[in-house]
This record gives C-alpha cells, structure tokens and sequence, in this order.
C-alpha cells in the first residue's frame, strides 16, 4: 500500500489548526497563561485541556506496548471512525466495504459523508466471504470495515480471512477490537507493524467501564496517525474524561470485571440453552450473547413486560428472530435466570395442552 495514493488531496495540502496548547506545550507548570483566551479565574476546568491527551496516552501505550507516536483517540470510537473516513475517502466517488451483520456505525459515517458503502455478507458462520470481499473492490475501495469479535454476532473472525484481507487488500483495513478484552483471542495490535494497511480501533466503553466518557482508540503507523491528527479537532477529548480515565485505568479493576463478566456470561448460556424458545445460541468472544428465538418481536415484549431491556436484532441480516442479550451484574444474572424459568414453564403448559 502507498500511503499518499489513498489520502484525499485537500487533506495532503491541508495544514492543521494550531492551537495555543499545541504551540506551547508544557502548560502544567506554573506559568501565567495569557496565550488561550481563557478565563484566568481557576474551578478546575478553566484551561483547555491537552490536545494530544498524552498523559492518557503514556498509560494506554505502556499497557499495550506500543509507542504514544501509534495512538490517536478520539470523542468515542465514532469520531475515530469518522476521521478515518474523512481523511482517505473522497465524497460522492470512493467506496468502503463492510460486512453485515455488522456495527451499524460504518454505513451511517459513510452516507454522512457520501460515501458508498458496498456490503458484503458474512457467510452462515458469521465469517468473513474473503472472495466475495476481494470480488467487491475496484480502484476507488478505500477501506474495509471488520468487527472482530464482531457486533451483534459476537464472534471472532478466523486469522486466516483476515490475513488474506490484508494481504490481498491495498487499502485500509480497519478492524474493530470494541470487545477484544472479552476474547480468549489476541488482539491484531501484535502484528501492527507487519501490516502498514492495518488500523484497529478499541474503545474505553466496554471491558473498562468508561462509556460515559466517550473515549475511542486507534493504533496505526505512524504515518496515518499524522495524517488523521490534521484533521482531528483540536481539543476532541475534554478534560474531565482524560482526568477521569486515567484514575481508572490507573485502579486496574478491568481485569476483575472481565473474569466477573465471563462467569456471568456462562451462567446465562446454561440457562439459556434450557429454553424451550430459543433455538441457537452463537458463540459469543463478547459481553453478550446472540441468541436465535422462536418470535423474536413476542420474546422481545415478554422481556420488556418483566422489567429487562434486550436488543431485537432482527432487522439485520442473518439474524432473523434473534435477540441480542448484554452481560449484567451477578444479581442481574440471577434475576434474568429465574425470569427465564418462567418463559420456559409457561412454554411447557403450552406444550402440555
């Protein structure tokens, strides 16, 4: 892949916004700051917040063994993918291709910014159709989207298709590791320098507890870093969540909470797989489960009726009468068990009559 083929030709004359925090740096010590406009009297959150983030980054880097020069983060996985799209797809020609079922995310940036989406359906496995993918490119495919573990579906791809896709592919491929932390697989950030196409995307929302504070995370090359911070929005993430987020992630509950989520996770597949009413459970690598149901719209309202909200997932393809089940506290678990006894009694009195 060459890089400067694929970047859009505004962006390469592009010359990005410096900010007051950009040009002057080291603006913790105790300075009198009269660069940034801002109101000199101190609550706290007076002061812009630093732009590149890198005491958040210094902490993401060093567990996950890559350099800060690799991580660009971003106001939630969204805006990373966004950046993505603005940087190296130019409007109304270029095209990306995704895989359905899939993050529902991809298609919507892509009519955003005017941008074809071709998709390109998992196979009955919930696999990717390298093939059909390869089939689908033409000169104007930029990117292809892969969500692995993948959402809604729950799986994790095999390293055979995507390896094919990287090396059959000279555009971006960007996978998705939203639930990576849930997976027994490693993540693809070991062979990130392997692959200079490669871009993955993780996120502080799931195993880490933090989705309120909108953190995404993207490792690449150094290169592609340098081209999406032109485009990156000065002060993406607000100083409230970088505080926020590195006291957390400095507590090192994560790990805890995974092993808590996983127990939970196979609680419920027992219970579940006792169900007169579901007919399949997928294999999940995520903080829930897919699960194929009878009537998915009844089982759907049944569950609303007793207090629980799940996800009907039946309008995407491949998932026709399927319901999407997150992985909640032991007591919440305990709860969804005993609520499943009782679709399951009333389903044998049915069968009874």
């Amino acid at each position: 892949m060459n890089l400067e083929n694929i970047i859009r030709e505004n962006v390469k004359k592009l010359s990005p916004y410096s900010s007051a925090r950009d040009e002057f740096e080291q603006f913790t010590k105790p300075m009198i700051y009269l660069d940034a406009n801002e109101n000199p009297f101190s609550n706290g959150m007076n002061r812009y917040p630093d732009p590149q983030q890198k005491e958040l980054k210094a902490i993401i880097a060093d567990r996950n063994n890559v350099s800060k020069e690799n991580i660009l983060l971003g106001n939630g996985s969204d805006e990373v993918l966004d950046l993505i799209l603005r940087a190296f797809c130019e409007p109304n020609r270029d095209n990306i291709i995704t895989l359905p079922p899939t993050y529902g995310m991809y298609g919507v940036l892509a009519n955003i910014n005017a941008i074809e989406n071709r998709e390109v359906l998992l196979n009955e496995e919930f696999q990717p159709n390298v093939e059909a993918i390869i089939n689908a490119v033409d000169n104007n495919t930029k990117i292809i989207f892969l969500c692995s573990p993948n959402n809604p579906t729950g799986n994790s791809f095999t390293d055979s298709s995507v390896i094919k896709i990287l090396n059959q592919f000279k555009g971006l491929v960007v996978i998705d590791e939203a639930y990576i932390d849930f997976s027994k697989d490693e993540s693809w950030l070991s062979v990130l320098k392997d692959f200079p196409n490669l871009i993955i995307t993780q996120t502080l929302s799931k195993a880490y507890a933090m989705a309120g504070l909108r953190i995404g995370i993207l490792y690449a090359s150094r290169e592609i870093i340098a081209v999406l911070n032109k485009i990156k929005p000065p002060y993406n993430i607000n100083g409230l969540s970088q505080e926020t987020a590195v006291k957390k992630l400095l507590q090192s509950t994560m790990p805890t909470q995974v092993r808590k989520i996983l127990v939970e996770r196979n609680k419920l597949i027992e219970a579940l797989s006792k169900c007169l009413f579901v007919e399949k459970i997928y294999p999940s690598d995520a903080n829930f489960i897919l699960i194929k149901v009878d009537d998915a719209n009844f089982r759907y309202q049944q569950f609303i009726e007793n207090g629980v909200v799940v996800r009907n997932r039946s309008n995407q393809p491949l998932c026709e009468n399927c319901l999407r089940i997150s992985i909640g506290t032991k007591e919440e678990t305990e709860q969804i068990i005993e609520l499943l006894k009782t679709f399951n009694n009333a389903e044998k009195s049915i069968i009874c009559r």
